[in-house]
């Protein structure tokens, strides 16, 4: 396991670190504004869907791999309403250092 501090894309970081920390601002914050999102290749609104998928449920992010500069993750993902899972995650990151697309789906 990769410990988020450990990740190597800041912005990936920012938003892992978030997630388990079940920091909404902090997540609001890696996120460049108008960010997108996949969940199993179909777009989903980011607050509804990490508000059901995330934040509600306590969802976390164990990251087992990384790759493409750390903007590729593999993960056992969990949270209260499904159980563990692993999920694949792709970032696509701004200028800015933000994280501007997340796609997530089962590995």
């Amino acid at each position: 396991m990769i410990e988020p501090s450990q990740l190597s894309d800041p912005a990936v970081r920012a938003f892992v670190t978030a997630v388990n920390a079940g920091d909404r601002e902090a997540f609001r914050s890696a996120l460049a504004p108008g960010a997108t999102m996949s969940d199993d290749g179909s777009d989903r609104d980011v607050t509804q869907w990490t508000e059901k998928e995330v934040f509600s449920c306590r969802g976390h992010m164990s990251v087992d791999a990384e790759s493409d500069g750390g903007r590729a993750l593999i993960v056992d993902y969990r949270n209260d309403t499904w159980g563990e899972m692993r999920t694949a995650w792709r970032f696509t990151v701004t200028d800015d250092g933000r994280v501007g697309r997340f796609e997530t789906g089962q590995a």
